[in-house]
């Protein structure tokens, strides 16, 4: 008989049933960044409407500095410090002006909604929102001449006709507000064709970490004298503010630092899922933060508006299936 000799030193094998589930563990934690992401993301954009519309501080631009500067100093100490992804640097002033442009545009598209959020309800700002991959897909064509299949330029139309109904039925429209929503979603879409024009070449490539790190300090420094400018008694009123309500300064530090956790949980829900995974969380994000700001600020709502809200999301859910597919 060949019985072999056992091995004194030798471990019993394992079950399958007691060895760690590290798939388990993944799922969890991908599903922690998500719940975080959509909670900074929910929470900034109903503090900005809080503090905007509610409180009496009525200084987007300001507000948007205060983003900005959460935003540098706290990506600076996550790179350089925390050293969560390496750090990138600039290699030329071309590539710095790159930035720079990049970051004046995003400048654009964050004070552009912060403005709206003063005349418009938090729903409609969403509905309007959704219509961001109708303006990436137009600059894309006009600016890099990038054609798509002619059946995922047709998913762009429910994205465009639920909008117009939206508007219709939104019993708190105002065309000021309405005009720099637009304005802000066409920004946001200029600003991501944009970059990838601008720092296409491998060597130019910077993750959005990075380059939040080096947007950040060029768009405080373009948004001082425009603050300055357009909104001089920002101090005045925002000392006497703080004075009439305790937290004043609190809410202005949470908002700050979710705008940059924002973006933070958004590159790394990036990292561990992927591009169209995010793309579907957005859809899905934008219902939720509609659902939860009709039921906090009480925001009359129609058949209409909510017809429409959901064929401008139905419409961009079929274009990033067309466009996967069609690729």
């Amino acid at each position: 008989m060949n019985n072999k000799k056992k091995n004194p030193d030798q471990k019993p094998e394992m079950s399958s049933s007691s060895s760690p589930s590290s798939p388990k563990k993944q799922t969890l934690f991908i599903s922690s960044l998500i719940l975080l992401w959509y909670t900074s993301n929910i929470g900034v954009l109903l503090l900005n409407k809080f503090l905007l519309s509610n409180y009496g501080f009525k200084f987007p631009i300001f507000l948007t500095m205060c983003h900005m500067s959460a935003c540098a100093i706290l990506s600076y100490l996550s790179i350089v410090f925390l050293k969560l992804v390496p750090l990138q640097h600039l290699k030329s002033r071309s590539q710095f002006m790159k930035v720079a442009t990049l970051s004046i545009v995003f400048c654009a598209s964050v004070v552009g909604g912060n403005v709206s959020l003063r005349y418009l309800p938090v729903s409609f700002n969403q509905a309007v929102g959704a219509t961001t991959p109708f303006f990436t897909a137009l600059f894309a064509y006009l600016m890099t001449f990038k054609r798509e299949a002619w059946v995922t330029y047709g998913a762009l139309v429910p994205v465009v006709t639920g909008v117009v109904i939206a508007s219709g039925g939104e019993p708190g429209f105002h065309w000021f507000g309405f005009i720099m929503c637009i304005s802000a979603t066409a920004a946001r879409a200029f600003k991501s064709v944009l970059q990838g024009i601008l720092l296409s070449s491998e060597g130019e490539k910077l993750n959005s970490m990075n380059l939040m790190l080096y947007m950040s300090p060029i768009a405080v420094i373009a948004l001082l004298p425009v603050t300055i400018v357009m909104e001089p008694d920002v101090m005045s009123v925002t000392l006497s503010l703080a004075r009439q309500h305790q937290y004043m300064w609190i809410l202005l530090l949470v908002n700050s630092v979710m705008a940059y956790s924002a973006n933070l949980l958004n590159f790394l829900v990036t990292k561990h899922t992927s591009a169209l995974t995010l793309q579907v969380l957005g859809n899905a994000k934008g219902a939720v933060a509609v659902v939860i700001s009709i039921l906090l600020f009480r925001n009359p709502v129609t058949v209409m508006g909510i017809g429409g809200y959901s064929i401008t999301v139905l419409g961009v859910v079929a274009y990033g299936e067309t466009k996967r597919r069609f690729r």
